[in-house]
């Protein structure tokens, strides 16, 4: 049996999990696996390091009554008789929040989860139940170390100004600054970029995290410099169900003359605008991209609208471009969308290679084109791998 990690990145609804090899220098994932739909009809799945799926009926009984305090025991003493050859000694967690003073990941204590629990506000979608998945295991396992990797962190390298609201000074001072999100899968790209463009990735690189949830990181040499999103994951770009960018007077008028309560324009906001909202079919891009509704083609249009002149933005962050990279979910898959972004670049040297996006290539732009595009598929697990086996392993050495 070899000691491994077990990496949790939980959702409102769905918990991603991976198992790696403590010891590992290369973070080859011993076991990949999701359950979804938690809270409303649980379905699990998961495939093992040769890819090879797991049995469904393999996996204890999951049915709709269960929530995450379930599930996570449940999925520890899954793996506790799961034939891998593997026994959990640390487990890592992606939480989307760690504020103003966490450059990077932190060994989980009593006064580390008070400071992220003061940070549930600012992320009302995640943060709870990121700290909730470590909660359980400290119930069931107390022994076990565990390791909270922050999607903040990665953006700490910002300047002031990338950082600062034009709002009252003492408000900034108390916290209410732009902090930036992904940071994990910005991470992982900025990991592999000199894989892929040598040189070119100490660049004006930026990267297009385009998934439910979807935000863009400007980069010079593979630091972020400026983000889309900011105090909130609300800002930025259109999403799934998310609205993005929003002139704060819409929020007013909403709770003055509309008469919504503050929960009522949180549930708009997060739940019901978005790909969703505009097109009132879906928030999953393919459904949108399958349907011949006007309004589907209109939600997919703003999307690429929107993303184009973000990027255009974020471009004079680190004064041009020299490469684009599209990752997550949308990114790595969805060719009309990506087309239909840099269309809208053409402007700036943007020219795509039609068969290559089509086929979903690690590199779509033509040879005619002065900016390299590329498609990454992500691997937030990987960097959580890595950090958890960085700080257990120095931890157990001192």
């Amino acid at each position: 049996m070899i000691d491994a990690i077990l990496v949790l990145n939980v959702g409102s609804s769905s918990l991603k999990f991976a198992v790696y090899p403590q010891t590992s220098a290369t973070h080859a994932a011993l076991l990949r696996g999701k359950i979804a739909e938690i809270g409303s009809n649980p379905v699990f799945s998961a495939h093992d390091a040769a890819s090879i799926a797991v049995p469904e009926n393999r996996f204890p009984p999951l049915n709709r009554a269960m929530i995450l305090d379930d599930v996570v025991p449940k999925l520890l003493d899954w793996l506790k008789t799961y034939h891998g050859g593997f026994t959990i000694v640390a487990a890592g967690h992606r939480v989307v929040h760690g504020g103003r003073h966490h450059g990077g990941p932190a060994r989980v204590t009593d006064a580390l989860m008070a400071e992220l629990d003061a940070l549930v506000p600012l992320a009302p979608m995640h943060q709870p139940h990121s700290l909730k998945a470590i909660r359980c295991i400290a119930v069931q396992t107390p022994e076990m170390p565990q390791v909270a990797c922050f999607d903040t962190s990665f953006h700490r390298t910002q300047d002031r100004l990338a950082q600062l609201f034009a709002l009252p000074r003492a408000l900034s001072d108390e916290g209410i600054l732009r902090y930036g999100f992904h940071g994990l899968s910005y991470e992982y790209i900025a990991s592999v970029l000199s894989a892929h463009l040598g040189d070119r990735a100490a660049g004006r690189v930026i990267v297009a995290h385009l998934g439910n949830g979807a935000s863009m990181c400007a980069m010079k040499e593979r630091r972020s410099v400026a983000n889309s999103m900011g105090f909130t994951a609300l800002d930025g770009l259109m999403m799934g169900r998310r609205c993005g960018t929003l002139d704060a007077g819409v929020i007013l008028y909403l709770l003055e003359e509309k008469g919504l309560t503050t929960q009522e324009v949180t549930t708009l906001l997060y739940r019901s605008s978005g790909l969703l909202g505009v097109s009132g079919i879906s928030n999953d891009m393919g459904v949108l991209e399958a349907s011949e509704a006007p309004e589907a083609q209109e939600a997919i249009d703003l999307y690429c609208y929107r993303a184009a002149g973000e990027l255009a933005a974020l471009a004079t962050a680190i004064g041009g471009l020299d490469a684009l990279v599209f990752t997550a979910g949308v990114g790595e898959n969805s060719a009309l969308i990506r087309k239909r972004i840099c269309d809208r670049l053409l402007w700036m040297g943007v020219v795509l290679n039609s068969v290559e996006n089509d086929g979903n290539a690690s590199r779509i732009s033509s040879v005619y084109s002065a900016i390299d595009v590329l498609v990454i598929p992500t691997d937030e697990e990987a960097i959580i791998a890595r950090a958890t086996q960085l700080l257990t392993i120095a931890a157990a050495v001192a």
